[in-house]
């Protein structure tokens, strides 16, 4: 039987063109050399074969070919673009470290968020369209940390050396097929967590500007922009995927034009978020000045105020986005990682505890829920009492401290006595 390098030689010497001195083309049981000029050095693209292909796609083999039309010695060959990148040991330690700290991250997030879930559902005298945001941000972040922390999972998994064998021979098609979704799954949570980022800095900024603010209207389209919108960049991003880059679990980006597919809608709302936190801390400065308070006080609250609005709004995201993974290096490069993860991992644990677990409505109820206990009262007993119930303490005349800007900023009780009036509109629904 015909070796292929045979085969592969008789077809050159069918089809050689070139005439005169020259190297000839040949197979040197590593590369596909083609007729080259003396003096000169020819280079062709890494092997196809090679396991870690995917990774040298772009690199070349080089070899000289001699004055005499005779190829350099094997050993000579200048294959060092094709061989398998390795990352070092210290670089594995550190991304180790990094891994670990993320992964409690959001295990702490995981837990705090459920918390104040449950806690914003059980006490029915909060449900309002601001409550409501806040729920669904919490399950946006809770989502978030449980895609993450099972993609993990699965990719930790031990796999045998892949060596001569592709990842299809290696997993089963049912394990590849679970490792890819739970890829896609974890793509889409964290599209709906910035989205839903995006819908507190867009409801807070209507109820600041808008002079007519219908929240049951509005309350549909948040929710859309919220579940629905990273669904039309999720899908393409797969089909994309699916039919171009169809390899391993989806977890590397090669071309990193597919990855732009998910990239771009995201930098998109942290563009957005970053502008409304500059609107919001403007309306803040001007309010402030009015109130005419003592230069320390103001510059305290203003500080308070802002370092709240950052986890709620994503504001920190803004410092990563500039300096992407590609455009750093090194130790940099590790330090920009870890500060990233640290606090996307932390996030929802800052807005829990700002939002609910420190918001002082929440508090209240807390406590009066507690008395009631002690008492044994139920929320029967206290309708009669109070001829009825309250929804989210907000009053419709003042623009004080039981207030929607402060509801979303707790360190703005400093606006307790100002006399600005809100439009019936803003009032919370039941």
């Amino acid at each position: 039987m015909m070796k292929a390098s045979d085969t592969f030689l008789i077809l050159i010497l069918l089809y050689r063109t070139v005439s005169g001195l020259f190297c000839g083309s040949t197979f040197d049981k590593y590369a596909c050399w083609p007729d080259g000029k003396p003096n000169s050095t020819v280079k062709v693209p890494c092997p196809w074969y090679l396991p870690w292909y995917n990774q040298v796609r772009n690199g070349f083999v080089l070899r000289e070919c001699g004055a005499d039309g005779h190829w350099a010695n094997i050993s000579q060959r200048d294959h060092s673009q094709c061989n398998k990148v390795e990352i070092k040991e210290e670089q594995m330690t550190i991304l180790t470290y990094i891994k670990m700290m993320y992964t409690v991250g959001y295990c702490v997030s995981l837990a705090s968020l459920s918390l104040a879930l449950i806690i914003m559902l059980l006490l029915r005298k909060l449900h309002c369209t601001r409550n409501y945001i806040h729920t669904n941000l919490f399950v946006s972040f809770i989502l978030r940390a449980v895609s993450v922390l099972t993609r993990d999972a699965l990719l930790s998994r031990d796999t045998p050396k892949f060596r001569d064998m592709i990842v299809s021979e290696v997993f089963s098609d049912q394990a590849v097929s679970g490792c890819r979704v739970a890829q896609v799954l974890m793509h889409y949570c964290v599209g709906a967590n910035y989205y839903w980022l995006l819908v507190e800095g867009l409801y807070l900024h209507n109820l600041l500007v808008l002079m007519v603010f219908s929240e049951k209207r509005h309350f549909c389209g948040y929710l859309f922009i919220g579940w629905g919108t990273p669904v039309l960049f999720v899908v393409p991003w797969i089909i994309v995927r699916y039919l171009f880059e169809n390899t391993s679990c989806w977890e590397v980006n090669e071309n990193m034009a597919y990855w732009w597919i998910i990239r771009t809608p995201i930098l998109f709302v942290i563009l957005v978020n970053f502008f409304i936190f500059i609107r919001i801390i403007q309306i803040l400065v001007s309010k402030l000045k009015a109130h005419q308070m003592r230069y320390t006080d103001y510059k305290f609250k203003l500080a308070k105020s802002t370092l709240t609005l950052i986890p709620l709004l994503g504001i920190h995201e803004v410092f990563f986005a500039v300096l992407t993974e590609e455009h750093t290096e090194g130790i940099f490069h590790n330090v920009n990682l870890c500060f990233h993860l640290f606090f996307n991992s932390f996030q929802g644990l800052l807005v829990a505890i700002l939002y609910c677990f420190l918001n002082k409505e929440v508090q209240a109820e807390i406590k009066k829920k507690w008395q009631r206990w002690k008492l044994g009262m139920t929320d029967l007993d206290v309708q009669h009492t109070t001829g009825g119930h309250q929804h989210c303490s907000l009053s419709a005349l003042r623009f004080s401290c039981s207030d929607t800007l402060c509801k979303f900023v707790p360190a703005c009780h400093y606006l307790a006595d100002a006399t600005i009036r809100l439009p019936a509109s803003q009032m919370p629904i039941a």
